[in-house]
């Protein structure tokens, strides 16, 4: 009997399925499991048994263990050189006087990369600060533009309903465009001040409402 558990990653990544043929796993439990970026640490959201599933896809991906307190522990390493990492990026943009904001830089746990997510208006030729990077890291490096909405599901923070951390880090899958008329067909002033969020858009939670047609996720208009 297979099961297959949903894992959640750091802020800002969306959770994934994963298969679990021995491994045994309860909700709350940090696991390690195979993904197309590498060996990664996640967090059991559910999980649920199943009999037929065809392992020969190339999107199924598998747990690989229980993490330990070593994986913990290397977690919390990762964390330090994150710091690290983004403190140095910075540091050379600035020298090299780049035209791009860095926002944030994960380190993927089998230390394979290190991803630098970043915003431009327009196009920024990245390649000598790519090569000091790697040369100073010794590790792959990749270079992620994104944009303001993506920025903001990256940083996280405070939405205006004071609930911790805005919605796109904390639930959505997928940023949708949002329009004016989404404000417009509820009855709301085209107010840009009380419309946009944290990444300066329109919010997000207009096109929840819009389909939910009163309240958000947090139970509130």
């Amino acid at each position: 009997m297979l099961e297959v558990f949903t894992v959640k990653f750091e802020a800002g990544r969306t959770s994934s399925d994963f298969v679990s043929r021995a491994v045994h796993l309860r909700v709350g439990d940090r696991c390690i499991v195979s993904t197309g970026r590498g060996v990664e640490l996640g967090l059991v959201l559910n999980g649920r048994r199943v009999e037929n599933l065809d392992l020969g896809e190339s999107k199924v991906h598998k747990v690989l263990r229980k993490a330990t307190e070593r994986d913990l522990y290397l977690y919390e390493k990762k964390k330090d050189r994150e710091v690290s990492a983004y403190q140095l990026c910075k540091k050379l943009i600035k020298a090299r006087k780049l035209p791009m904001k860095l926002s944030e830089v994960e380190h993927v746990f089998d230390g394979s990369r290190i991803i630098f997510y970043f915003t431009a208006n327009r196009r920024v030729d990245f390649r000598d600060l790519v090569k000091t990077l790697a040369g100073q890291l010794r590790t792959r490096i990749e270079m992620r533009q994104v944009g303001a909405r993506d920025e903001a599901r990256l940083i996280g923070g405070q939405g205006c309903c004071g609930l911790g951390q805005n919605c796109s880090a904390k639930f959505l899958k997928e940023l949708k465009s949002v329009s004016v008329r989404a404000a417009k067909d509820q009855g709301l002033s085209v107010n840009p001040s009380r419309l946009s969020g944290m990444c300066g858009r329109l919010k997000c939670c207009l096109n929840y409402e819009l389909g939910s047609c009163e309240t958000g996720p947090c139970g509130r208009t």
